[in-house]
């Protein structure tokens, strides 16, 4: 078994080739820490934010909507990207309150997690909302979803069994179960 003392891969050269509003694209031929070169493909993406949203009796609020890279419906928290500069709290109440309605009076962070990184630089920040008031939605004008609440158990359930498959859905409900002994 190898062991290396510094895994680092250090960049050669880069390519870029795509960029758009919410990525950029490149390929970086890198130094391996055994000296040989490799190339890394990495999608550049904004960071982003997801709120598992709990009602008073312990459901959790939501969204339903249609996820074109993959053709169907999936089941998700509350989730969104962030603005350039904005504070990941203040994302993760915007979109709550955007996508469901909900403003809540607690508010806790669960921590981040990396969907992919192998390739994506995308960085998610978790939060768990309680105390939940519901006002009106704030939908973006080409954003179709549907909200319903869902027992906690049964989320628990549906990401155990693979119901669900949304990596953040999963990594919020799994750390709110050990979080609030539920």
């Amino acid at each position: 078994m190898s062991t290396f003392t510094d895994l680092t891969e250090t960049t050669i050269s880069r390519k870029e080739q795509y960029s758009g509003p919410l990525f950029t694209v490149h390929s970086d031929v890198v130094r391996l820490p055994n000296g040989n070169t490799s190339i890394r493909e990495v999608v550049e993406h904004v960071d982003g934010v997801a709120v598992l949203p709990l009602d008073e009796r312990n459901n959790v609020l939501t969204v339903t909507q249609y996820r074109y890279v993959f053709g169907k419906t999936l089941l998700e928290i509350p989730a969104g990207k962030l603005d350039p500069g904005e504070d990941p709290a203040a994302g993760a109440l915007r979109e709550l309150k955007e996508e469901t309605g909900a403003v809540p009076d607690v508010f806790l962070p669960l921590g981040a997690i990396l969907p992919a990184p192998g390739c994506y630089s995308e960085v998610l920040h978790l939060f768990l909302a309680r105390g939940l008031h519901m006002e009106d939605q704030q939908l973006d004008p080409d954003e179709f979803l549907n909200v319903e609440r869902i027992p906690f158990d049964e989320m628990v359930h549906r990401c155990m069994n693979g119901e669900i498959e949304d990596a953040k859905t999963v990594a919020a409900v799994l750390k709110a179960k050990l979080l609030l002994n539920l």
